[in-house]
C-alpha cells in the first residue's frame, strides 16, 4: 500500500486495512474507541463523534449536504446511546459557490437541528481556490450525553438477535441515479434521517441492547463484518427477512453489485438480547422510522472464523464478505 487509492473510503475491505495499517498503528496506544463509531468521555457519561462530509451532487431528493452533516455526526453518537446535544460545524467552501446555495445548506443544518433540540457551539469556515474541491465540504462534531452505557461491536454474544430498522440501499441507489441522470422511479429518494428518536424508544423501555450501528459507507455488508470481527463471532442472516426497495433492485441490476453493499442514511442495525427481540420489533414498528423493522438473523458462536453467511430463497448459504473496490465514492 504505497498510495491511498479511491476505494480506501469505500467503507469497505480497503477502508478497514487503511484504518488499521496507518492510523490504528500510529495512534492505537491512545486511540480508546478506534473500532466505534464514537468515542466516550467523563466516564463514559459522555459520547463524541466527528465525520465529514463531501458527497457529490449536494443537493439531492431527501436532503442535501447540510442534512447529511447533521444527522449523520449525531447518529454516530445515538448509535453509541448517546443522545446528541451540542455540535460543531466547519465548512471548506470553493471560490465561486453560489451564496443562495449556502443560505439553502445552512437552512437545512438548522431545520435538522431544531428538529432534534441540538445547540450549534462552534463554526469555521475556509475558502478555498476554485478548483480545490467540488463546491462544498462540511465538518461536523457532535456531542451526546450517555443513555445506555457499554454499546459496543465487542459485546455481541451467542444467541443475540439481530434486526434491522429499514428496508436498504435508497441513499446509495438515489445518489447513483443522481450521477448518471438515470430517472427509474419517481419515489427514489435518500433516506437520511436522524435516529436517535427511535433508538430512544428501546432505551427508555429497557431493551438489552448489546450494540447498534447505522449502516452507512459498506452498507450491511461492511456492517454486519466490523461486527463479526470484532466480537469474533459468526453471523447468519436471512435473505428474504432484508427489505429492499424495487427501485433499489432496478438500480443495482445496472450497477451490477447487491443492495447490500450500497450506503443507507437512515437506516440501523440492533443485537437484542434474544428474550428481548419480539418486544424490541414490537417498539420500532410503532416508530416513524422504525415501522418497516424486522428481524433478519442471529449471532452465533465464531466456528466458521467470523464470518457473515446469509441464506438465500431457495435454502442455499453463501458468505456476504466485505465490500472491495470502489463501489460509489463520495457517498456521504
Amino acid at each position: 500500500m504505497d498510495r491511498v487509492l479511491l476505494s480506501y473510503g469505500n467503507g469497505g475491505r480497503e477502508n478497514a486495512r487503511l484504518i488499521n495499517d496507518v492510523f490504528i498503528q500510529t495512534f492505537g496506544d491512545i486511540a480508546k474507541f478506534a473500532i466505534e463509531d464514537s468515542g466516550f468521555f467523563s466516564g463514559k457519561d459522555f459520547a463524541i463523534s466527528t465525520d465529514s462530509y463531501t458527497i457529490t451532487p449536494i443537493f439531492f431528493p431527501g436532503g442535501d449536504i447540510g442534512k447529511l452533516s447533521i444527522c449523520g455526526s449525531c447518529n454516530d453518537v445515538a448509535v453509541g446511546g448517546a443522545k446528541p446535544l451540542y455540535l460543531s460545524a466547519s465548512f471548506i467552501i470553493e471560490e465561486g459557490f453560489l451564496i443562495n446555495d449556502l443560505k439553502k445548506i445552512a437552512q437545512s443544518m438548522k431545520d435538522e437541528m431544531l428538529k432534534n433540540n441540538i445547540t450549534l457551539l462552534s463554526a469555521d469556515t475556509k475558502v478555498v481556490n476554485k478548483g480545490s474541491i467540488n463546491g462544498i465540504f462540511i465538518n461536523t462534531t457532535a456531542i451526546g450525553e450517555v443513555k445506555y452505557k457499554n454499546l459496543s461491536a465487542k459485546n455481541l454474544k451467542d444467541g443475540d438477535v439481530i434486526i434491522l430498522s429499514a428496508p436498504i440501499g435508497s441513499h446509495g441507489a438515489c445518489i447513483y441515479c443522481l450521477r448518471n441522470n438515470i430517472n427509474l422511479s419517481n419515489d427514489l429518494q435518500s433516506d437520511c434521517a436522524s435516529l436517535w428518536e427511535m433508538i430512544n424508544v428501546l432505551i427508555e423501555n429497557d431493551i438489552e441492547i448489546h450494540a447498534i450501528r447505522d449502516a452507512t459507507r459498506g452498507g450491511i455488508a461492511a456492517l454486519l463484518n466490523e461486527w463479526a470481527n470484532a466480537s469474533k463471532k459468526d453471523i447468519f442472516i436471512n435473505q428474504d427477512d432484508i427489505l429492499v426497495p424495487d427501485s433499489v433492485r432496478g438500480v443495482c441490476e445496472i450497477l451490477g453489485i447487491e443492495p447490500y453493499l450500497l450506503a443507507n442514511e437512515g437506516v440501523c442495525a440492533f443485537t437484542i438480547a434474544k428474550d428481548d427481540a419480539p418486544r424490541a420489533i414490537s417498539l420500532l414498528q410503532n416508530t416513524r422510522l422504525g415501522k418497516d423493522s424486522r428481524i433478519i438473523g442471529n449471532v452465533a458462536q465464531g466456528t466458521l472464523g467470523n464470518k457473515v453467511v446469509m441464506k438465500n430463497t431457495w435454502g442455499s448459504k453463501t458468505y456476504l464478505n466485505y465490500p472491495e473496490g470502489e463501489i460509489l465514492p463520495r457517498i456521504c
